[in-house]
C-alpha cells in the first residue's frame, strides 16, 4: 500500500496540471492543423472547380472551332471542285452551238455572260427591277434600247461567236 502524502499529492496535482496544459497545447495544434487542412481543401476544391469550368469552356470553344473548321474544309473542297470544273471548261474551249449573252447598254457592249438569266440578274444592279419583263426588240437597232441582251452562238468554222438571231436583211431602195 502506498501512502499519499501532501508532497506526493502536490506533485500529482502539478503533473495533472502539466498534462492538462500539454493536452490543451496538443488540442490547439490539432485544431490548427485541422483548420489548415480544411482551408487547403477548400482552396484546392475551388481551384479544381475553376479548372473544371475552364476545361468545359475550352472544350465548348474547341468543339465550335472543329465545327467551323469542318465547314470551311467542306466549302474549300466544293470550291476546289468548282475551280477544277471551270479549268477543264476553259481548257476545252467553246463548243459548237454554245451561246453567250452580251448585255448592251444603248447598243454598246456592257458585259458578257454565260447565260441570258445571268445577264438579266445583273441588270438589277443597274436599276432594272427584278420582275422586269424582257421583250424581243424586233427590228429596232440596238442603240434604241437602254438595256438589251443579245445571244451569240459559237461557230467552229469561223472560230468565233455570231449573233444567234441575225437581223432580217433589209432591202435597199434603188439597189440593183
Amino acid at each position: 500500500m502506498r501512502f499519499v502524502t501532501a508532497g506526493r499529492l502536490r506533485r500529482l496535482e502539478r503533473e495533472a496540471e502539466q498534462a492538462q496544459d500539454r493536452a490543451r497545447d496538443v488540442q490547439a495544434q490539432a485544431d490548427a492543423a485541422w483548420s489548415r487542412h480544411v482551408r487547403e481543401l477548400y482552396t484546392a476544391t475551388g481551384r479544381a472547380e475553376r479548372a473544371e469550368a475552364a476545361a468545359s469552356e475550352v472544350a465548348s470553344l474547341l468543339s465550335g472551332a472543329v465545327e467551323e473548321l469542318s465547314a470551311a474544309q467542306r466549302e474549300l473542297l466544293l470550291k476546289d471542285i468548282e475551280i477544277r470544273r471551270l479549268r477543264e471548261e476553259l481548257s476545252r474551249g467553246p463548243r459548237e452551238g454554245e451561246t453567250l449573252t452580251v448585255l448592251l447598254h444603248y447598243g454598246e457592249p456592257h458585259a458578257v455572260y454565260a447565260s441570258r438569266d445571268d445577264a438579266h440578274a445583273d441588270t438589277t444592279t443597274h436599276g432594272i427591277p427584278a420582275d422586269h419583263v424582257w421583250t424581243p426588240c424586233g427590228e429596232r437597232p440596238p442603240s434604241a434600247s437602254t438595256w438589251r441582251c443579245e445571244a451569240f452562238t459559237y461557230n467552229p468554222a469561223t472560230n468565233g461567236f455570231h449573233r444567234a438571231c441575225p437581223p432580217a436583211p433589209r432591202t435597199l431602195e434603188g439597189a440593183a
